[in-house]
């Protein structure tokens, strides 16, 4: 009886110890290995005081070592910010893609940093620029500017003050003079599908500043966006001024403009398409 005690009194001991050895191999197994830096060359469009008439503005390098950094171009633009360059300004706001703070064209397409993977080729830098047909004040005298172009506040922040502008002059929301006597409107789901594909843009502006009839009709052509938010109105079956709201659009500049070269679908970071949303309110117009 004395020596099962005492046998069982050593257990606990050498069950310690067996333990400790496991956990000390699993740590040595568990050390992560040096990883070796990655440095990745970020060339970003600085504008922040006025030049000389038509002097360009400069594009700053920085590097950055990718092991360091999160995945996106919005992630390593917020690291140059916080820990090189505090003086980059940009806007971002969600990082999920949802408020479209942070449209600019990445290494020559108009997208969202927060969507963007930074590409991990080191060897190839990475360029980024405002939305692009977004000038720098400074390049033209005053004088000679369109009042309604897209112009740079600073660095990568262009002003939309005109895209919205024209955002509000289709009247985005419902408008029905008949409203139910009680409850909501209702719709059916055949009819509430139509909208799919219409109610998710979210008004980034990358669609309209990658289109060329966009680019040199701004005062006149609607522009992508602008145009699918119309078509979603006029699809909605609750809404009943769909003939005001086609009457404001029966006009050579403000949908005919589009020449169907379909640089908006392409570009859309949500997989939206614009041009389909055009074809189909040109359609509406020339058979009403």
């Amino acid at each position: 009886m004395q020596a099962l005690v005492s046998s069982s009194r050593r257990a606990p001991a050498a069950l310690r110890a067996s333990r400790a050895f496991s956990g000390s191999a699993l740590r040595a197994q568990a050390m992560p290995t040096e990883k070796q830096p990655m440095p990745k060359e970020f060339k970003i469009y600085r504008w922040v005081k006025p030049r000389r008439a038509c002097e360009e503005a400069d594009l700053q390098t920085y590097t950055l070592d990718l092991n360091q950094c999160g995945p996106m171009v919005l992630d390593a633009l917020i690291k140059i910010k916080n820990e090189i360059d505090p003086t980059l300004t940009f806007r971002r706001s969600c990082r999920e893609g949802i408020c479209g703070s942070c449209a600019m064209n990445i290494n020559g397409q108009n997208t969202l940093a927060c969507l963007c993977r930074i590409d991990r080729d080191t060897s190839k830098d990475s360029k980024i620029y405002p939305l692009p047909h977004s000038r720098s004040a400074i390049l033209l005298s005053t004088h000679f500017l369109n009042p309604c172009a897209v112009y740079i506040v600073k660095d990568l922040v262009p002003d939309l003050t005109y895209f919205y502008k024209q955002y509000k002059s289709i009247q985005p929301y419902l408008q029905n003079d008949n409203p139910p006597e009680k409850g909501e409107f209702l719709q059916s789901p055949e009819d509430r599908r139509k909208l799919d594909g219409l109610y998710e843009c979210i008004l980034c502006a990358c669609c309209s500043t990658s289109c060329p009839s966009y680019w040199w009709n701004q005062d006149q052509y609607l522009g992508p966006a602008t145009l699918m938010q119309a078509y979603r109105w006029l699809a909605d079956s609750r809404d009943s001024y769909g003939p005001q709201r086609k009457e404001k659009l029966q006009n050579e500049m403000s949908v005919f403009r589009c020449h169907t070269i379909f640089n908006c679908a392409r570009t859309c970071p949500k997989g939206l398409n614009p041009a389909a949303a055009i074809a189909k309110i040109k359609l509406e117009l020339a058979t009403d």
